[in-house]
């Protein structure tokens, strides 16, 4: 059986709280409808970007089942279920499956900083124990394990792991897997300081798996289009060239600390962040509305800039 495939802007979305801190899932369909109409491929729910940590185990679950019920035709929704054991990975896998999950996202137990070989054994007991379609994150700046391209290569061969996201230093390592052509959807983390997008859309991959598409979705699906002419190139160069200021606003705190802020205040419903995290407040967060001035993104999606909303509690 092939394997599923996504090309293109896969968002990791926020998680939107009410005012009370509850999730907001009206907003949450509010969310969800701006990235269909933006060009957006599929999105990720509980990954980083969506305050998992803060989230309690019945929450998630929750959050499951009410998003699921929201997705649009042609758009995939992944769900992130890292966890601290493989049981508890796999009881999160088996919880998306049951409740109408496309797939699931997995990065290595937080806190362990694991051995590279133990973290391979495990993503291959979670993989082994489940049909859901997996990504696997390689992300050490969050977790400190940082998989060599011959660990991974070794497990994009399993038929259940069908998406890669890269957020490594080392930026050879999109090279390496690249050339070996394997039977999985190769995207990259969109922080610059990484410096994984441009090589990781010029050699051939897939997509990117962001978070600046919860602020600049359809400038995120053009820079994630695969390059399969000189058109789609060029495109890239000027979307990716006009849009880093964004994208280094973006990471200029903790993630989701920059961006939910600054989807807060240009009046997209996402309510404010979960304590002991705190949203951008004055010079920091006028930076940010200043960019999207400069670059015209409230007029492109009709976000209201007026000082109330940036001054919201």
């Amino acid at each position: 059986m092939s394997k599923l495939r996504i090309e293109g802007s896969f968002v990791a979305s926020v998680t939107p709280f009410n005012q009370s801190g509850a999730i907001d899932f009206g907003a949450f369909r509010t969310l969800i409808d701006f990235q269909a109409q933006h060009g957006t491929s599929a999105m990720l729910f509980m990954g980083s970007t969506g305050e998992p940590s803060l989230l309690t185990p019945d929450e998630k679950k929750q959050l499951v089942v009410e998003t699921a019920k929201m997705k649009p035709r042609g758009m995939t929704f992944f769900y992130g279920c890292t966890g601290n054991t493989a049981d508890q990975v796999i009881d999160n896998i088996k919880w998306v499956k049951a409740n109408g999950g496309d797939g699931a996202v997995i990065a290595a137990p937080p806190y362990i900083c694991g051995a590279e070989d133990d973290i391979e054994a495990f993503y291959l007991e979670v993989a082994d124990a489940t049909d859901l379609p997996l990504g696997i994150y390689n992300n050490p700046p969050r977790i400190k394990t940082d998989l060599h391209w011959d660990h991974l290569l070794r497990l994009f061969r399993h038929p259940n792991i069908v998406i890669h996201k890269e957020s490594t230093t080392r930026v050879g390592q999109v090279a390496q897997i690249l050339a070996a052509k394997p039977d999985v959807t190769v995207m990259c983390c969109d922080s610059p300081n990484l410096g994984l997008v441009v090589p990781t859309m010029s050699l051939g991959g897939h997509g990117t798996a962001n978070m600046g598409g919860n602020i600049i979705p359809a400038e995120m699906a053009v820079i994630s289009t695969p390059w399969k002419n000189y058109a789609d190139a060029e495109a890239f160069k000027e979307t990716y060239l006009r849009v880093l200021p964004v994208l280094h606003y973006n990471y200029s705190a903790i993630n989701p600390v920059a961006i939910k802020s600054l989807m807060r205040a240009v009046g997209l419903p996402v309510g404010a962040l979960r304590k002991p995290l705190k949203n951008y407040e004055g010079e920091a967060l006028a930076k940010g509305i200043r960019i999207v001035r400069d670059l015209g993104l409230d007029k492109k999606y009709g976000y209201p800039l007026e000082p109330k909303l940036a001054r919201a509690a």
